[in-house]
């Protein structure tokens, strides 16, 4: 009786041991997701003009399948070449606010294209500086961001849409603000653009 009681505990202090080391485990981390330079064309008050734009966001480094994907703390930048840095300064725009959104598309995911929209430029004045110019945009309380579905293994990957729409105000040098909405496409090239965001994510 006494060697039963004792097996009984010793089995029992292995169950409770692998249920501690468990509930120990971390969770796995999230990880960052990012694009590469595109090169959109923009509408600006000198016509098309070049925008190089990057992305990045935090989301699971891996998900089940039936499991979801919410794109988090998104960030990127719009960086005016050097000529249209220059050309901006000289008819006084020295500034710039408002937002971003574009559309974005998924393989392995449902639904397989959404937009995120209202990402935020905050106001930024910086004084002129020969060369290109990098305006910053993050996600914010306002940012409306899909969530992605995934339904079987493989894996799943996020790009960028084909256009980007900017809803901005230039701020003018006479510390007034003049209204901008750019329209952009992604330039064409060949090879095409990779749009996507790297790395892609494990759908176990």
């Amino acid at each position: 009786m006494g060697q039963q009681v004792r097996r009984i505990g010793a089995v029992s202090a292995i169950v409770l041991g692998a249920a501690s080391l468990l509930a120990a485990a971390p969770a796995m981390a999230d990880t960052s997701f990012a694009t590469g330079a595109i090169t959109y064309l923009c509408g600006t008050p000198f016509g098309q003009q070049p925008l190089e734009v990057r992305m990045s966001f935090t989301g699971p480094a891996s998900v089940t399948a039936g499991g979801t994907i919410t794109p988090t703390g998104i960030a990127g930048s719009l960086v005016f070449d050097e000529r249209l840095n220059l050309v901006l300064y000289a008819s006084n725009r020295d500034g710039l606010r408002g937002t971003v959104s574009t559309p974005v598309a998924g393989t392995n995911v449902a639904p397989a294209s959404a937009a995120v929209t209202n990402l935020r430029i905050p106001e930024q004045v910086p004084p002129y500086v020969p060369g290109p110019r990098t305006v910053q945009f993050i996600q914010d309380a306002n940012t409306l961001v899909p969530t992605f579905g995934t339904s079987t293994p493989g894996q799943a990957v996020i790009a960028l849409g084909p256009t980007l729409r900017i809803d901005g105000e230039f701020h003018m040098r006479d510390g007034s603000w003049s209204p901008w909405t750019g329209n952009c496409t992604v330039k064409n090239t060949n090879p095409a653009q990779n749009r996507a965001f790297a790395p892609a994510i494990p759908i176990g």
